[in-house]
């Protein structure tokens, strides 16, 4: 009887040995630190929050709240709008608004390009949000 406890005790024993290491190894798989990924989300937050900021400063111009009060659009509606954009298309919308922003100040658009730049992105904004 002593011998039939002890070979299933082995057999036992054996048959945990997989496990053990399976475990093992998926600790060990953990690749990435708590501590980067806090830091990935303060770096994707900043980001989020700069190209906010861009569209947001392309918004409040005198010329942009001249254009959407123009064609009808509501100022504070499309700037809500924005923040319900996901991170992609507030990043092209944001490079959209810096890029116009510079075309201006170079003397590259005019007031009347300008106006027209920023009833389309905010146009394309709430058809975004409309869209989800």
């Amino acid at each position: 009887m002593q011998s039939i406890r002890t070979g299933s005790s082995t057999l036992i024993a054996m048959m945990m040995v997989p496990l053990l290491l399976a475990n093992a190894s998926a600790a060990d798989r953990h690749v990435v630190s708590t501590a980067e990924v806090h830091k990935a989300a303060v770096s994707a937050t900043a980001t989020r929050e700069a190209n906010a900021e861009k569209v947001d400063k392309l918004l409040s111009s005198p010329q942009a709240e001249a254009a959407l009060e123009a064609s009808g659009m509501d100022l504070s509606q499309v700037k809500n709008a924005v923040s319900t954009l996901d991170d992609a298309e507030l990043a092209k919308l944001a490079a959209r608004a810096d890029q116009a922003q510079s075309d201006f100040a170079a003397g590259r658009l005019s007031d009347r390009d300008i106006l027209w730049v920023v009833v389309g992105i905010a146009a394309l904004i709430l058809i975004i949000v409309a869209v989800r």
